[in-house]
């Protein structure tokens, strides 16, 4: 089974919702239990990548999330989304 690109399936997915594309980093972490990717977007875009509730957000996890193979990877996925201001 082909290993599955996270962090490039990542900025595929957040890119097209912000004004700045150029300014999407993500970085990768793996933990114990979690596969965790911290997305880093421009402060005007934040809103538009998390979206109202989170419901943006929480797509973004769960697409992420099916792309895993649960048979062969066990760990979650945890995405931390801020602007570049932090």
């Amino acid at each position: 089974m082909k290993e599955v690109d996270f962090k490039g399936l990542v900025v595929a997915l957040v890119a097209p919702l912000v004004k700045h594309p150029e300014a999407v980093k993500v970085e990768e972490e793996n933990t114990s239990r979690y596969h965790q990717f911290r997305v880093t977007v421009a402060s005007t875009d934040t809103g538009r990548v998390i979206g109202r509730q989170g419901h943006i957000a929480a797509a973004l996890r769960t697409i992420v999330e099916g792309a895993r193979d649960k048979r062969v990877n066990d760990k979650k996925i945890r995405m931390i989304i801020h602007d570049h201001r932090h």
